[in-house]
């Protein structure tokens, strides 16, 4: 009996040193290679999903969120800083415009694809040493096409999850097919769908005129720094998942290994949270003694609540005083109350506004004394308005945020604006139409 345990013991030793999929389950490797919110949140989603149903997922990403059955996290903000609150005037200069921003965005995949692949636990992946053999690879292709290395080394198949409605960008090098740009928006252009002909011409040269960017950007990095995914031929993606959704998006031809999936990232509503009004005082969090609940907030407007915010990426504060003035004077005239995501303390805050370095969006979105949203377009906001049915007064800055918001705009559920040129009629002109129109 002694020997029969002493046996038994080893086993289950030596088990415990192994991580075990269910019978039938996956072992996947995970690679978040941008390091935004916005996108994680959608890469987040599918993970969630897949570990939810049995499989067993290890997760290169900067954005930890604590171990649970059958995932791993590999921390890489170290290497790669979550790109949170930065100044909303570099992100205009840089990235509204595709000369500065597809060289740019190509750069950053291909040094994020230079820190995940030289990190240790990798590395050691990639050489056959893990103690995990695995059968697929998830990753954000972005702009450039390095994220598949690890895919192409390990001989599995990767898919791909695009945090955008389309993926223009890489288009016709992933999939073999190509968009016809007199019907379908490029990912940079203001509209969705292009109507009038110089529309659909601006669209055709946008188009070509991205498709050269991205080839020559490309081309001069391996020219310059010749890397170990530019020595190999890099596997296509099995399938590519899209942040998109036939209610938000126009009707296009896809590829059958093109999956929309907009919305996964939308979680059950919870109620509204409690939220205690802190503030800094020398070196010590210290209680205002003022306790605030944002579900009261919310119920004691009569006249409903305005929910404004610009997500994760865009420091608010740093918008240009004339912007953030022309928002103060425009909501202090409102009736409604405001609830604004704002970083650090706002001088002459109107009575009816409270804010907060961030607030559950996507709860209060789905309260329904909430009348409307102020927002920069980005795709899983629009998601969470849309689920809410609540209208949207857009300010896009970049990206996909103009055809996003325009899409909204086609279906009458939106109005686009400008941000360097809004001034405090037009803006309380903007919302009080939206607000006071009852379709």
């Amino acid at each position: 009996m002694s020997g029969f345990i002493a046996v038994l013991v080893t086993i289950c030793a030596y088990s415990a040193t192994f991580q075990w999929s269910p019978t039938g389950a996956a072992n996947i490797l995970a690679v978040q290679p941008i390091p935004c919110k916005s996108h994680w949140n959608v890469m987040r989603a599918v993970l969630r999903v897949l570990t939810d149903r049995g499989h067993t997922v290890t997760v290169f990403t900067p954005f930890m969120e604590g171990k649970r059955d059958g995932y791993t996290e590999v921390d890489m903000s170290d290497q790669m800083a979550p790109m949170l609150g930065k100044d909303a005037k570099y992100l205009i200069e840089n990235f509204a415009h595709v000369r500065k921003s597809i060289p740019r965005m190509l750069n950053f995949t291909r040094r994020s694809c230079d820190m995940i692949y030289g990190h240790e636990r990798m590395a050691k992946i990639l050489e056959g040493s893990g103690t995990l053999d695995f059968d697929l690879v998830i990753t954000e292709p972005m702009v450039s096409e390095c994220v598949a290395y690890a895919a192409t080394v390990l001989r599995v198949p990767t898919i791909y999850v695009v945090p955008f409605p389309v993926i223009t960008y890489l288009e016709r090098p992933l999939t073999g097919h190509f968009s016809n740009p007199a019907t379908v928006g490029h990912v940079m252009f203001h509209r969705g769908k292009p109507k009038a002909l110089a529309e659909r011409l601006g669209n055709v040269f946008l188009t070509v005129h991205c498709s050269i960017l991205t080839w020559y950007a490309e081309w001069q990095h391996r020219w310059a720094n010749l890397r170990p995914f530019d020595t190999v031929d890099l596997i296509k993606p099995s399938m590519i998942f899209t942040n998109s959704y036939f209610i938000t998006e126009s009707a296009r031809p896809l590829t059958p290994d093109v999956v929309q999936i907009g919305g996964i990232h939308l979680a059950p509503v919870e109620p509204i949270p409690k939220v205690k009004c802190q503030k800094i005082l020398g070196t010590k969090l210290m209680s205002s003694g003022i306790n605030v609940e944002i579900l009261e907030f919310i119920d004691d407007a009569p006249h409903g609540v305005i929910c404004f915010s610009f997500g994760s990426l865009v420091l608010m504060s740093s918008l240009p005083e004339t912007v953030q003035r022309a928002f103060r004077n425009a909501l202090a005239r409102v009736p409604q109350k405001v609830l604004w995501k704002y970083e650090g303390d706002m001088k002459d805050i109107p009575k009816n506004v409270m804010t907060r370095k961030w607030f559950p969006q996507r709860d209060i979105l789905s309260h329904p004394n909430v009348k409307l949203f102020i927002s920069h377009g980005g795709i899983s906001g629009v998601y969470e308005s849309v689920d809410a049915g609540v209208p949207i007064l857009g300010f896009p800055f970049y990206n996909d945020q103009p055809r996003n918001i325009d899409n909204l705009v086609d279906a009458g559920m939106a109005i686009s604006m400008d941000i360097l040129s809004v001034t405090e009629d037009t803006l309380f002109n903007a919302i009080s139409d939206i607000v006071n129109n009852d379709k």
